[in-house]
């Protein structure tokens, strides 16, 4: 996580949409905006995105907000009538138990109630709001040249033909299927198809490595796997294939044989119809329009060989031009599970995050219908991959459901140079665009020209995701992405929450860089302190929630101790975000940390992510992380890691800047005992710094647990061989 620093105001100044004081060039660094009275700057809303808004101002916002946590069931009974229901709730609308001293761990919204949401996404949209022939998906494939679109009713037709598929292979209600591919249009085909027919999606980030898919695998039986020859990623070839085939491997190693895996031929596209595919199948013919059928210019790049296990695989294209291409939908109870996705533990091994169809349908669609402010003329571009939940509520779901034309990006940003996303937006005329801030950073690095020299003239809203972004990233965001015309949406949620908790809404909330600002409907948070007290007014603490939403998760797959013990154990009566969080005095909130990145030192609390903030402050420093070490009179001290710009090098002198500049920053209690240089820092593939692994190495422990994810393994032993000489 990136910290953002603490503002130094006492209440917000609300000044329009101003020229920042400090234009940051290439390589500059922008610093938090402060008025002449050292009072934070705000950014109001545009005249022009307020005029339209569906959330016009912070009164009305306020009211909503009231009505939703005050009357759960109205509020979200009135979103529930906005979908088809195959039978209506004949009970309780909600029902639920936060507090484990009385009992089970449960949520239930519209128990009983049957619906299926692939049918909402698509068949109602198709059939009811006739929106058959408007484009769901444009595709940008890795190459600038390959591009393809669909509509929703040709997204339908494909869906169904899969979900035969799916059947005659004998998948079932409740069964669990597999999912291991780049962005292509087949994934959102294939998991649409998996909730059509009731079976449950395991979607595994295809950036992730064999053994963490053989892991996800077996935790949830997976009856069939669904996955692709193989992509590149940049320059990068993945031989997805040759993972999927070794993954498959440890399975019937560990006494579990898969039975099927279903192979898309992505870059043996333009073979098709040519009768030299390994299985020798004959030209694809088929009536209606399909993904094969649009490519506007063949891939140039190299295709790897592709083993072939018979009576295990089968390829996409064969069984599709066999199936039906219509399929009666699996009526579902709302309760029902739809899709299990891995996230990681404090242990290392991952948890399985279960969310039900009809609560997790309602809170995409309502969040990203006044998240980002969706109109039907929109065209949205989720750049998150949808191996994770971002991807599965803001790319498919959420879109999908509001009836929204979406960019799909195969691709990475900086490929074939920097200004890949400003390109795409001029392309297809974005109007509401959402990142993570680790991308932001990056171009940074680039200065403002590969933003500046495409027009952007489309965008209205931009937002970010994954981790709180710092108020230097965002004040570049906002000057050169944006043209200081555009609000920023700076959305806090979690896989666990399913959609937004804390988020501003574009047309309604003053925003502070760097804040996740307040609530969004049905969300009542609160700060605890240590001894489970609710804190009011400004306040430090963590961040629980204290009633269900209809999005939150409903347990860990196959484990619903480790899921009451993870989110309500520790504060009987609330789900624990793991997060700490800062309430200001004007009643926004700043996200902090982890909890496990909060260090208790001499009795003091420290967030890690204020002291990453002061060190990221200084004009040597890159990057930051920070976490605690035993210490002996002081029960945790701070251990340091710093990734330095270009240019700088570390040396003593430096080390004693930057304890000098977190006492003047933060106070002599919060002064490190060890920095260390780190020309790297263990990342995930989505750019999320491992503090667990850093906390490892800090005490020299090996015991690693599980490392599948680290996207560079060799920065840890680095680390470990240049790591500071500590006493405990």
């Amino acid at each position: 996580m990136r910290p953002q620093r603490r503002p130094r105001c006492s209440e917000l100044d609300v000044m329009g949409l101003p020229e920042e004081r400090r234009k940051s060039g290439s390589g500059s660094r922008a610093r938090e905006e402060t008025g002449a009275e050292g009072r934070v700057r705000g950014w109001s809303p545009p005249p022009e995105v307020r005029r339209s808004a569906h959330v016009p101002s912070l009164q009305r916002y306020r009211e909503l907000h009231r009505r939703s946590v005050e009357e759960p069931r109205e509020f979200w009974g009135n979103i529930a009538k906005e979908f088809y229901w195959k039978t209506p709730c004949p009970g309780p609308f909600l029902q639920y138990n936060f507090d484990v001293t009385k009992g089970k761990i449960f949520t239930e919204w519209m128990k009983g109630a049957t619906t299926n949401i692939c049918y909402n996404v698509l068949d109602r949209n198709v059939h009811e709001k006739k929106l058959g022939d408007k484009v769901a998906f444009y595709w940008e494939g890795n190459e600038p040249g390959e591009t393809t679109k669909i509509t929703y009713r040709e997204l339908l037709v494909q869906v169904c033909q899969f979900s035969n598929v799916l059947r005659k292979q004998g998948v079932q209600k409740g069964d669990r299927v597999a999912i291991y591919m780049p962005m292509i249009l087949e994934l959102v085909v294939a998991m649409l198809a998996c909730a059509r027919l009731g079976a449950l999606h395991s979607i595994v980030f295809a950036g992730f490595s064999a053994e963490s898919l053989c892991e996800r695998i077996l935790d949830s039986s997976c009856c069939l796997l669904i996955t692709t020859d193989a992509f590149y990623r940049g320059e990068k070839l993945v031989n997805l294939k040759e993972l999927a085939d070794e993954s498959l491997e440890k399975c019937r190693e560990k006494g579990f044989p898969v039975r099927c895996c279903i192979v898309v031929k992505h870059l043996g596209r333009a073979e098709l119809g040519m009768n030299d595919s390994p299985s020798q199948s004959p030209p694809v013919k088929r009536p209606c329009p399909d993904v094969q059928g649009k490519l506007k210019e063949k891939s140039k790049c190299i295709r790897p060989q592709i083993s072939w296990n018979e009576g295990v695989d089968l390829w996409w294209h064969e069984l599709m031009q066999q199936a039906g291409d219509e399929f009666e939908p699996e009526w579902c109870d709302a309760e029902d599970p739809l899709f299990i996705l891995y996230t990681s533990g404090s242990t290392g091994k991952p948890k399985g995050v279960v969310h039900t169809v009809g609560g997790y349908m309602l809170y995409v669609a309502t969040t990203f219908k006044y998240v980002f402010d969706f109109h039907p003329e929109d065209v949205f571009w989720c750049t998150a991959d949808i191996g994770w939940i971002t991807g599965h509520s803001y790319v498919t779901y959420g879109p999908l459901a509001n009836g929204a034309t979406s960019v799909l990006f195969e691709g990475i940003p900086t490929y074939p140079d920097e200004g890949r996303l400003w390109s795409i937006v001029d392309k297809y005329k974005v109007t509401k665009f959402y990142t993570a801030p680790t991308a932001i950073r990056m171009l940074m690095k680039f200065g403002d020209d590969p933003v500046t020299k495409h027009s952007r003239a489309s965008l209205q809203v931009l937002g970010t995701v994954g981790e709180p972004i710092n108020p230097e990233a965002w004040l570049w965001y906002h000057r050169v992405v944006g043209s200081q015309r555009c609000p920023i949406v700076d959305t806090f949620w979690q896989t666990e929450t399913g959609g937004h908790m804390l988020t501003p809404l574009p047309g309604a909330t003053p925003m502070k860089p760097g804040s996740a600002s307040f609530p969004f409907f049905g969300v009542a948070p609160a700060i605890l302190n240590e001894s489970g007290e609710e804190l009011e007014g400004e306040a430090e603490g963590y961040l629980v929630f204290k009633q269900p939403w209809p999005g939150i998760m409903r347990t860990v797959y196959g484990n619903h101790t480790r899921f009451e013990t993870t989110y309500f154990k520790k504060f009987p009566g609330y789900y624990v975000t793991g997060d700490g969080c800062r309430r200001d005095q004007d009643g926004y909130y700043w996200i902090t940390g982890r909890i496990d990145d909060m260090l208790n030192v001499s009795g003091h609390l420290l967030s890690t992510a204020e002291v990453e903030s002061a060190l990221v402050e200084h004009e040597a420093v890159a990057e930051a992380a920070v976490v605690g070490h035993p210490h002996p009179v002081k029960g945790e001290c701070l251990y340091c890691f710093v990734t330095l710009c270009d240019g700088h090098t570390f040396s003593p002198t430096l080390t004693e800047e930057l304890k000098k500049q977190i006492r003047e920053k933060i106070g002599p209690i919060a002064t490190p005992d060890y920095i260390q240089n780190a020309p790297g820092l263990p990342k995930t593939r989505s750019g999320k710094i491992m503090r667990r692994v850093l906390r490892k190495i800090a005490q020299n422990d090996h015991d690693l647990g599980d490392t599948s994810t680290v996207a560079d393994p060799s920065v840890i032993n680095h680390l470990f061989s240049h790591r500071c000489l500590t006493t405990q």
